[in-house]
């Protein structure tokens, strides 16, 4: 089983901090975390992790930032024959403020504005499993036109046009609460079946394809027969960052070892949930077999 990865790369800098920040205040903190980040390169390093042969296209730039995520990827694993690294391009980087009180994070992100789907020509890769976050839209159209055979997932966190595109390509479209949100025009103040049922039914008619929707720590809403909740497990949450990353990846990993739907969403919701008691995005991915026995443990499977 081979998968791609197609999308967004950065440079992740952590601080955790007891209690949100006042404005024009000094503090000292005793430790930071800095790490690869980014929606499809932390799907990418999770599914090598778990032991997928793991293909990453995007952009970095020639530069510090760009040599560590560059290092990070050979480490665990990942081919990165079409990460390109340009001499003119600055590579992203962003900065997170973790409140280990809530569990929550704010997060600013540097984007070199001016480079955008910069990877050219045809990307000769074989994968049964794509996922796309929206970012190198046009590497991933081509990409996803070429494997149409593939089992492929849009990381649909934002509401753009890229993702609105990209969104009729997939299988799967595995959208945030904010995207749901924004496309339908309605808020997701509450959450029964009824509900969710006619925002989902919104989204499939548009999209045309099987349509998850995440809801952050209550777990996710999908079609299986019967519209219905997916929920998550009970955990103290200490940072959120890279939780809806690490959903993506596990969803990635079980829709391409074949389980069925509802199994692969509820192991998926496992994996995001252990992420979240722990600090930094890529230093608080599971290991698979961590997923299976907190599933066993929670009577899941």
């Amino acid at each position: 089983m081979k998968a791609i990865c197609v999308g967004h790369v950065s440079y992740d800098i952590t601080l955790p901090v007891d209690k949100y920040p006042i404005e024009n205040v000094k503090y000292r903190i005793n430790e930071h975390i800095e790490c690869g980040g980014g929606p499809a390169s932390n799907a990418a390093y999770l599914l090598a992790k778990w032991g997928m042969d793991t293909s990453f296209v995007g952009t970095v730039g020639a530069d510090y930032y760009g040599d560590c995520i560059i290092s990070e990827f050979r480490k665990i694993g990942v081919n990165i024959e079409y990460l390109q690294q340009l001499d003119d391009y600055k590579t992203s980087s962003s900065y997170i403020v973790a409140n280990k009180s809530s569990g929550t994070r704010t997060i600013i992100t540097a984007k070199d504005a001016n480079k955008t789907n910069v990877i050219q020509g045809e990307i000769d890769l074989d994968g049964d499993v794509i996922l796309v976050d929206g970012e190198e839209r046009d590497a991933a159209e081509r990409l996803l036109k070429a494997k149409k055979d593939a089992i492929s997932i849009l990381d649909a966190g934002t509401l753009k046009d890229s993702t609105l595109a990209l969104g009729k390509m997939v299988k799967y479209l595995a959208c945030s609460k904010d995207f749901a949100e924004a496309f339908t025009k309605t808020k997701i103040d509450h959450y029964d079946v009824k509900f969710l049922s006619g925002i989902h039914r919104q989204l499939e008619s548009y999209f045309g394809n099987q349509v998850i929707i995440t809801l952050e720590a209550k777990g996710a809403f999908i079609k299986s027969n019967t519209y219905k909740f997916i929920p998550s497990i009970k955990v103290k949450p200490v940072d959120s960052t890279g939780a809806g990353d690490i959903f993506h990846g596990a969803l990635a990993y079980f829709l391409g070892n074949h389980y069925e739907l509802e199994k692969a969403v509820r192991l998926a919701n496992i994996s995001g949930a252990i992420s979240v008691e722990r600090i930094g995005g890529r230093f608080s991915i599971p290991t698979l077999e961590e997923v299976l026995r907190t599933s066993k443990e929670n009577e899941i499977i």
